[in-house]
């Protein structure tokens, strides 16, 4: 099998974000920064994939010289091939201009070496949350697509997918070639070996430039929310608080 993973370099989940004084970028200057959860779990299906029916897998990012370490940790954990689309422009790209600079990065690759049989994206980018590089993609390559993926099985052209639902699962059969948006929680990502980090510092990272056009989505500007202070009183540590405690319990109408 030939898969590509396409990940995204996203603040590191749980830093406290602050924005840039006119409100268009996220201030970067504290932040640490990892692999979009939902995309780390498309790396771990994918290494799984070939551990199962062999082949290799490509992962593929769009952004600055610095994404290089998500790459890395991808190499550290499975993958066996890297492309890094750069950006380096300091200006976060929309989802149109991403997407064209993948299907253009595709293209290229499928005609060099071979047409991948899966493309995985993740369910959404953990900064942005906004669906729609992957389906954008597979529309550009015209292959079928299917997000919020929970359990992907392949047997031969065959692909069946499973998409978690209230009542239970939906269940997709695509051929391949074929686009998925893989969710958090269809694995548990694997930790990375010292022998797989030590690899990772040898691996050979394919550098691409793309010509795609900006997209008309224009960011107006970032809001922040006002930080909620929460209070805590301590009403005492003996007996003498158990009066306070009858109190608040009658102000919240629990007696």
């Amino acid at each position: 099998m030939r898969i590509l993973v396409c990940v995204k370099r996203v603040p590191a989940p749980g830093s406290k974000i602050n924005v840039t004084s006119d409100s268009l970028k996220v201030d970067t200057s504290h932040l640490g920064f990892t692999t979009s959860p939902h995309e780390e779990c498309a790396v771990e299906e994918a290494a799984q994939l070939i551990e199962q029916h062999g082949g290799s897998v490509t992962v593929l990012t769009v952004g600055p010289s610095e994404a290089e370490e998500q790459l890395r940790y991808a190499a550290s954990v499975g993958a066996t091939d890297f492309v890094l689309v750069t950006n380096d422009t300091g200006v976060e790209w929309d989802p149109q201009q991403t997407a064209e600079a993948i299907v253009q990065t595709v293209t290229e690759i499928e005609a060099e070496e071979g047409q991948f049989d899966l493309i995985l994206f993740g369910n959404e980018s953990a900064d942005s949350g906004g669906h729609q590089v992957g389906i954008r993609v597979a529309v550009a390559l015209s292959r079928p697509a299917v997000n919020g993926i929970k359990g992907i099985e392949v047997e031969a052209t065959n692909v069946t997918a499973r998409r978690e639902v209230e009542a239970g699962y939906e269940v997709y059969c695509l051929q391949t070639p074929a686009v998925l948006g893989v969710k958090e929680g269809i694995n548990l990502p694997r930790y990375p070996t010292m022998k797989g980090r030590l690899a990772s510092k040898k691996a050979e990272i394919s550098k691409r430039e793309s010509t795609a056009p900006a997209g008309p989505q224009q960011r107006i500007r970032l809001h922040q929310p006002e930080e909620t202070v929460i209070e805590t009183e301590i009403l005492g540590n003996s007996s003498d608080a158990a009066p306070k405690i009858v109190d608040l319990l009658d102000d919240l109408g629990v007696l």
